[in-house]
């Protein structure tokens, strides 16, 4: 039996990298998914990779998708309801919607963006587990935050300290949420990926290579060397840790922080 079969995944934040990487592999995994994310142009290129693969498999569709804000309210309710509408159940949320654009410190903050960072990060991935609390309650399931290890361990190359409280205090929120949730069967976890190898890490890499004039290699060795092992993870490293704790086989696990990130961060 595959590991999702039957179930249905809502993703939040899909589109290039990681948000696409657990919604391809949540339904090769046997899951109904259900996307979201405000860009309706990657949603759509999305489930046309899903729904081609699952017709090369003799399968059905399995896919629906809405575009959603997910600081919108009443557009995270939509988004469960099409879950609902179109499935009949909900099993698991997994959360990657997130602004992660602004960059600085305390010193130079403005505090604005500070407010529309966590207004999204926190706020919003609380609304749409909300709404979909509902259909988890039926059956019980599983809420998958993905944090962040700058949360825990601030890293040298880039200053995103607002990004990293909003992750911290989500982090926070999932232990009251795990015992608030438990007597529904319903987990809730954190997956804490370190540098990520995707386009935004590529995009990085590419960057600062150019900004220095050394080759990408050098710069993506200076990352790689920090880890236990020797490379960084990938965005599907991360969503393989997500889907894990999304299924029944972490049944037992709830209100725990899994660091993905190729053993850079230890404890």
């Amino acid at each position: 039996m595959l590991l999702l079969e039957g179930r249905t995944v809502v993703v939040s934040g899909v589109g290039p990298g990681l948000g696409q990487q657990i919604a391809v592999r949540a339904a090769r995994d046997g899951a109904n998914v259900v996307l979201g994310a405000r860009t309706e142009e990657n949603l759509a290129k999305v489930a046309a990779e899903i729904e081609a693969a699952q017709a090369g498999r003799g399968g059905a569709a399995r896919t629906a998708w809405r575009s959603t804000d997910i600081a919108d309210d009443p557009a995270c309710a939509a988004l469960a309801a099409l879950a609902v509408e179109r499935f009949g159940r909900i099993d698991a949320v997994v959360h990657v919607a997130a602004l992660d654009t602004h960059f600085g410190g305390l010193a130079d903050a403005d505090f604005a963006s500070w407010r529309r960072v966590l207004d999204v990060n926190l706020i919003g991935t609380l609304q749409l587990t909300r709404a979909c609390l509902p259909a988890l309650r039926e059956r019980g399931g599983s809420v998958v935050f993905i944090g962040t290890q700058s949360a825990v361990a601030a890293p040298s190359q880039v200053r995103q300290a607002a990004y990293a409280a909003s992750k911290g205090a989500l982090t926070s929120a999932m232990y009251s949420l795990a015992r608030e949730l438990g007597p529904d069967r319903i987990r809730v976890n954190t997956v804490l990926p370190g540098w990520m190898w995707g386009p935004a890490v590529a995009a990085y890499v590419q960057w600062t290579a150019g900004t220095e004039g050394v080759p990408e290699a050098e710069v993506q060795g200076r990352l790689s060397e920090r880890m236990a092992l020797p490379e960084l993870a990938t965005d599907g490293d991360v969503a393989e840790a997500a889907l894990f704790l999304a299924s029944d086989r972490a049944r037992a696990i709830t209100g725990q922080s899994l660091l993905v990130n190729a053993g850079e961060l230890m404890r």
